[in-house]
Formats: C-alpha cells, structure tokens, sequence
C-alpha cells in the first residue's frame, strides 16, 4: 500500500455511503440519538413558526450540530470500550462516563442558547395577550 492514495470519485461516494451507514446505525440502535432527532425537530418547527432571524438560525443550527456530533462520538467511544473489555471495569467506566459528560456539556449549552433565542419570542408573545 502506497502512502499516496490517489483521489477517485468513486472512493469519495463510498466514503460518504459508510457515513450515512453509521448515522443509520446510531439512528437504529441509540435511544438518547433519537430523543436528540425528535428535540432537533421540535425546535427546527419552533423557529419556523416563530421566523426566527438569521442570526439565531446559526446558533440554533450550531448548538444541534455539536449535541448530535458528541452523542455520535459518545456512542463511538461506548462501542470502541464494550468491544476492548464487555465487562464491567472500573477504567472503562471512567471512560464512558467521561464520553456522556460531552454529551451532556454540549446539551446545556444547546438549552441555554435556546432559552436564550426563544424567550424573547415567548415574551413578546405572552406580552401580547
């Protein structure tokens, strides 16, 4: 095997098919990636209904991206420690536990840039009535 591997487009297509592959596979078999899928829709319909501005999109759109790419890292890790050691082990724990706080971290923050973008709207609605 070369070190240079020469650029096909056929290699480029396969690439992207073994992705989609495993965002199929965290799809089928991570709960907490499709409670993630459902809360990424809900607000998705939420800022659509509330047109939100440009601005915010980007920071909704930012904030779901980083949830969603930690629980698919997350869910890598998981597998990458139940495959080196099935048993309970102390380190692994450690590891796992470690994996799932980027998960929740990237969570918080994601919540607290929603409060941030749609209270106002809420208020300004709530103000109305």
């Amino acid at each position: 095997m070369s070190s240079k591997q020469d650029f096909t487009l056929r290699k480029r297509i396969k690439s992207f098919a073994f992705a989609w592959n495993g965002i199929k596979l965290v799809w089928l078999q991570e709960y907490n990636f499709r409670i993630h899928l459902f809360i990424t829709l809900a607000v998705i319909v939420l800022g659509f209904a509330l047109n939100i501005l440009f601005v915010e999109w980007m920071m909704i759109i930012f904030a779901i991206s980083i949830v969603l790419i930690c629980e698919v890292i997350n869910s890598a890790i998981e597998r990458i420690c139940d495959f080196i050691n099935p048993n309970i082990h102390p380190k692994i724990k450690i590891i796992k536990d470690i994996s799932a706080g980027s998960v929740l971290l990237a969570s918080v923050g994601a919540a607290i840039i929603g409060l941030l973008v749609f209270l106002p709207y809420a208020f300004k609605i709530l103000g109305n009535l």
